[in-house]
């Protein structure tokens, strides 16, 4: 028939649970119950042909109400709405004129208790519903056999059995599909809530991904672009006075040209940063202080240390992006007469040391994308970051990776 919607006067949201089969099977027990009270009527040899005939048109227009006000406007799950109430109303009604015309139709009261539990919203309706059939059918009863003291008490009492067994039925029923709708109502919720998070781990790691990406442009792109721009004006600065010195700049713009591509190309492949391509960590970070050198004329010592170590790449990545961002920061604001490089590789990880003797600077007020996206990097992978500095002093920054994770105690941080 229908999903029940009562309940403590919550339940009046939500949609029918129940499953077709059960609403079919509800037709069929109401068709069958309206199948034996005619046929009983039919060959009932205790009533009368008036009797028979009123008998016949109750059950008629029961049958008629129910099918033009319930199945009829139901897609297998209805919520109860004005018309099941007008049917309950005729319903009631019914029951109280067949039970006049014949004690056994009062069986129907089995039916239409169970139907008012399912077409009223409310416990409070569902109750009233149950009392005024109760009392329909009482009188109904009374009018057959008699108004009689012990009519009353033989018959009323049995109605009031069933009227309490009805109540109690319909409470407990009523309970029970009201923590289906807020079990219903949670896992809506749960549902919701999920698909929140859901979102916000999507835009977390877009955000991760975009923060990764503008480190590796930032440790790459841009310093050889800063590179290529010094170059430049160094080279025009020269044109007229040393020619040779100028060829051996544009060559070197070239150079620096052509690794920009190489590691926008590998950026956009995500494939493995071109200084460390068929090269251990050492050799790149010699390339590296090599072509520094080279270009910037400024004075580098290198001090490495190559052990056996388990480095895994995008670790060794870390520490190349480390060195590349402490030599671009050298060339752009340090102007330092001696830099030294101290790499140390073991079995532990590998640990970085860039030392230089310029102008130096305030690590407490400075803020520049370029140290936090290093200690970004850093912090990732369990290493720690220490930046130590003074104005007029120099700098010196030391980056220390492990070879395995390390994970971070709470509320502590790499200085």
């Amino acid at each position: 028939m229908v999903a029940m919607t009562p309940g403590p006067d919550a339940a009046a949201a939500g949609s029918s649970t129940e499953p077709d089969r059960l609403v079919r099977g509800w037709h069929a027990a109401f068709w069958i119950m309206i199948g034996l009270a005619t046929l009983w009527l039919l060959i009932s040899t205790g009533t009368a042909a008036s009797e028979r005939l009123i008998g016949l048109g109750v059950v008629a227009l029961l049958a008629l109400a129910y099918l033009v006000l319930v199945q009829r406007r139901q897609a297998c799950r209805v919520e109860p709405d004005g018309h099941a109430i007008a049917y309950l109303v005729i319903a009631v009604a019914s029951v109280g004129v067949a039970c006049s015309v014949n004690s056994f139709l009062s069986t129907l009261l089995f039916l239409v208790y169970t139907q008012i539990w399912m077409f009223t919203r409310t416990t409070g309706a569902g109750a009233g519903f149950a009392a005024a059939l109760t009392l329909s059918a009482l009188l109904g009863l009374l009018t057959r056999i008699g108004f009689t003291l012990h009519a009353l008490r033989e018959v009323g009492g049995q109605l009031l059995i069933g009227l309490l067994f009805s109540l109690a039925l319909g409470i407990w029923i009523s309970r029970v599909i009201g923590q289906s709708h807020e079990r219903a109502a949670l896992i809506a919720e749960l549902g919701s809530a999920r698909s929140e998070l859901d979102r916000a781990e999507h835009a977390r790691g877009v955000m991760t991904e975009r923060e990764r990406l503008a480190r590796e442009i930032h440790d790459t792109l841009a310093q050889g672009f800063t590179s290529v721009v010094m170059l430049a004006q160094t080279a025009a600065a020269g044109l007229d006075r040393d020619p040779d010195r100028t060829a051996e700049r544009l060559a070197a713009i070239e150079e620096v040209a052509r690794e920009n591509l190489a590691e926008a190309r590998a950026l956009v492949a995500a494939f493995t940063p071109v200084g460390l391509e068929d090269s251990s960590l050492p050799d790149a970070i010699r390339r590296l202080t090599g072509r520094f050198a080279a270009q910037t004329g400024t004075a580098l010592e290198l001090h490495v240390t190559d052990g056996v170590t388990s480095l895994t790449r995008d670790r060794e990545v870390v520490v190349l992006r480390a060195a590349q961002e402490c030599l671009a920061n050298v060339r752009r604001h340090a102007r330092a007469g001696l830099v030294v490089v101290r790499l140390t590789v073991d079995a532990s990880g590998a640990q970085l040391e860039v030392d230089d003797d310029g102008v130096g600077f305030d690590p407490g007020r400075a803020v520049g994308f370029g140290l936090t996206g290093m200690r970004g990097r850093v912090t990732e992978v369990g290493g720690r970051m220490e930046v130590r500095s003074t104005p007029g002093a120099g700098t010196r920054v030391t980056v220390a990776v492990p070879a395995a994770p390390v994970p971070v105690r709470p509320g502590r941080e790499a200085s």
